[in-house]
């Protein structure tokens, strides 16, 4: 049976589209919730039969077909986990894949991503990668290849985190204070280009993490002409991921008040008067896991401190709080707007003498703002298995074969290495538990 208002008809049409469009799922969160429980677990083959799961691929070495919408995040997301079992190989190429996509992804934002942020849901617009996110997919994979004794690789990787860094500074109008994300990688690069004989950029790099004089401590007694050095890196915990929370619309328009316009938080405060009940929903940050304990590196069965450790998770946080208004004010003026919407709705039902008209009116306004509502999916897009610390330690030792053992959130690894006379080796431990 047809509506009795042609235009209810057309507006009950472009709502049910709306919803079938933005989807009503419950987040990447919720996607990699299995994910996160394995980790929690200590379980990291678990962790990655999952995310292969939700890839829709069969193996670890596998590459998905297309890398659409969080399919780039999830394979960021496999790709940490693969260097954190040693399949360095597949980490290598998920982190390019990834990161390639994620570019993509970035370049191509729109103006149509911005209506569909404020009229939907944040999670409508393309993702666009943190700044510490960016860089840090070229550092840790920078990583890979100094493991594999592959400075061609590694130069590759510096290069690249370099271009991304002059990037975000252009991109900027803000000149926000750039990312500590960079001066670890700069330190890695400066090691990467001085194992190259390249001494002059090995300076440049080694200025921009402003340890100019950074040198391998001597754990024996060796003669600096033959002897060897070691890098370590390990990663511990896991940075806060994004979740979604739902607050009483009076409390949610407290908190984003601040943030608002004037129009629109007149409008708010004005139905918040009225004593309406509803939800807001956005995203926020999950609790952070303690970590109290640190790693603690053994080569010969004596302690190598770390020169150098970059807390990640302050990264996360100081993001979060850079965008969290903006975040909280898209959510309240969506809310509005579905009222309104469901007004509107009422509005043209009204202006009918049947009686019919005006109840069909009333329950497509609700319909319209269940739509709405069901459409407004917090955006809980991140990388979640980024490392909530990064410590690196530099040593130097005889030549010969020599035991590193690394030891992080209840996680070892046992390494034999053979120093080659003024040679290096690099070994890493990723514990993202």
């Amino acid at each position: 049976m047809p509506l009795p208002c042609p235009r209810l008809h057309r507006l009950f049409a472009a709502l049910a589209l709306a919803l079938s469009l933005t989807g009503c799922s419950g987040g990447l969160s919720e996607r990699t919730r299995e994910m996160r429980t394995a980790l929690d677990a200590g379980d990291p083959r678990r962790a990655l039969t999952h995310l292969n799961r939700e890839l829709g691929v069969k193996s670890d070495a596998q590459q998905p077909r297309r890398l659409v919408g969080e399919q780039a995040l999830l394979l960021l997301d496999r790709a940490t986990l693969q260097q954190s079992v040693v399949q360095l190989a597949n980490s290598k190429r998920d982190y390019e894949s990834a990161d390639k996509a994620i570019d993509a992804l970035d370049l191509s934002h729109g103006a149509s991503d911005d209506v569909g942020r404020w009229v939907f849901s944040d999670s409508a617009g393309r993702y666009v990668a943190p700044p510490h996110e960016k860089l840090l997919v070229n550092v840790l994979n920078l990583v890979n290849y100094l493991e594999t004794d592959d400075l061609s690789g590694a130069r590759i990787e510096a290069r690249r985190m370099s271009v991304m860094a002059r990037y975000l500074k252009e991109r900027d109008p803000r000149e926000r204070k750039p990312s500590a994300a960079l001066g670890l990688g700069s330190l890695l690069a400066g090691f990467t280009y001085e194992k190259s004989g390249n001494d002059e950029e090995a300076h440049r790099y080694y200025k921009d993490a402003n340890a100019t004089d950074w040198r391998a401590q001597s754990i024996d007694s060796t003669d600096d002409d033959t002897s060897s050095e070691l890098l370590v890196v390990v990663g511990w915990g896991r940075v806060p991921h994004r979740i979604a929370e739902h607050l009483p619309f009076g409390l949610a328009l407290t908190r984003a008040s601040p943030f608002l316009a004037a129009g629109d938080r007149d409008e708010a405060s004005r139905l918040a008067a009225q004593g309406l009940v509803t939800w807001v929903s956005f995203p926020t940050l999950a609790p952070e896991a303690p970590l109290d304990e640190m790693p603690t590196v053994l080569v010969d069965g004596r302690t190598v401190p770390f020169d150098a450790t970059l807390d990640v998770a302050a990264e996360v946080r100081a993001e979060w709080r850079r965008i969290e208004g903006d975040v909280m004010a898209a959510a309240v003026t969506r809310t509005v707007a579905r009222i309104l919407v469901g007004k509107a709705i009422e509005g043209v039902a009204s202006t009918s003498d049947k009686k019919e008209v005006k109840a069909v009116g009333f329950l497509l306004s609700l319909f319209a703002q269940a739509a709405l509502s069901a459409a407004d999916v917090p955006d809980t897009r991140s990388w979640e298995t980024l490392p909530a610390r990064v410590g690196v330690a530099r040593a130097r030792v005889a030549p010969g074969d020599h035991r590193v053992l690394m030891r992080a959130r209840g996680s070892e690894r046992v390494g034999d290495v053979r120093a080659k006379p003024a040679g290096w080796r690099a070994v890493s431990l990723f514990a993202l538990h």
